[in-house]
């Protein structure tokens, strides 16, 4: 095992992960009991909310002695992961391998692999079947030696939004948030934010935007996961729940359908100029259901977790021409 050093500073590109803007939507849901507010995650310079995720998991790690210079990483990632780990490690000196479904776009795909990642694809398998994404990552760094980054598994993923990304919107929003909507793909973001802001503003509500088709909306509402069925948005939804999502930080969830999630993404590149993908469609169609049902003014903040660029060669997105 390699001997702790000091933490690499800051510097370059990875000094602007984080304190990303919150902004008010100002034509979607306009005229609605409660305003609406969206956390600009797609601003980070790998273009979603995980770089907060990968630089942490990387500097935990490089505390620790894990990583020996030039170190490989694996991951297992629907894609926002493996960008946000590509940028770190192009940065510090790491390969990266990044094992993914066949599932997400081959815009991320080409993404990774311009940026230097090695890309293994998989079927798209359940969670026990040996071929599951996740799976194959646990194997293949086992067998060859690499460092599992493992961010459905590693507390830090929660302990960064809970240290950066609460405290940010709590911050930004002037210390008045009514509710929090997110979707979830490893649950870090919303069980960190969750936690801090209930920490903060105990009659804030923790929002789960789900995608029709994932298990977990009825997993918050029973503690059992939901029939499982196909659905096109990436990033988020599950047939069962990751280990580091706290059901205790989550107050409500809303079912989105596809259709949906696609339709207000377009409002939002259209209307708002903010340009996301599917899953910030997902996030805001739940955060205007809230934001209509609310009996006070306090804003409703929805996390965009990613920007449009990886899904330009998706047919949701090709219809828009």
């Amino acid at each position: 095992m390699a001997v702790p050093s000091e933490e690499p500073p800051r510097s370059g590109i990875l000094a602007h992960i984080g304190h990303t803007p919150l902004v008010p939507l100002l034509h979607i849901g306009r005229g609605l009991p409660a305003p609406i507010l969206v956390k600009c995650e797609h601003l980070n310079p790998g273009g979603s909310v995980k770089d907060r995720l990968a630089l942490a998991i990387v500097e935990d790690a490089e505390r620790r002695g894990l990583l020996a210079p030039g170190a490989t990483l694996c991951e297992a990632t629907a894609g926002n992961t493996g960008m946000g780990l590509a940028l770190v490690a192009a940065v510090r000196g790491y390969r990266l391998v990044c094992v993914m479904p066949e599932k997400m776009s081959h815009d991320k795909r080409a993404a990774l692999s311009s940026l230097g990642a090695q890309v293994v694809m998989t079927p798209n398998a359940p969670p026990d079947d040996p071929e599951n994404f996740q799976q194959v990552a646990r194997r293949l760094a086992t067998e060859n030696g690499w460092f599992l980054t493992d961010q459905f598994c590693t507390p830090v993923n929660a302990r960064i939004h809970e240290e950066t990304t609460g405290p940010e919107i709590l911050a930004q929003a002037g210390g008045s948030v009514g509710a929090f909507v997110a979707g979830v793909g490893t649950g870090g973001t919303i069980s960190g934010v969750g936690r801090f802001l209930k920490r903060h503003l105990p009659s804030v509500r923790i929002v789960l935007a789900d995608p029709v088709g994932s298990s977990l909306a009825a997993w918050v509402e029973s503690g059992v996961p939901g029939g499982d069925g196909p659905y096109l948005v990436e990033g988020i939804g599950a047939s069962r729940p990751s280990v580091i999502l706290d059901r205790a930080a989550i107050d409500q969830a809303e079912r989105i359908s596809d259709e949906e999630s696609f339709a207000v993404t377009q409002r939002l590149v259209r209307e708002e100029g903010l340009l996301v993908g599917g899953s910030a469609g997902t996030a805001v169609a739940a955060a205007l259901r809230i934001a209509a049902r609310a009996d006070r003014a306090d804003p409703v903040v929805a996390l965009l977790p990613d920007s449009w660029d990886r899904y330009f060669s998706q047919p949701w997105m090709q219809a828009w021409r």
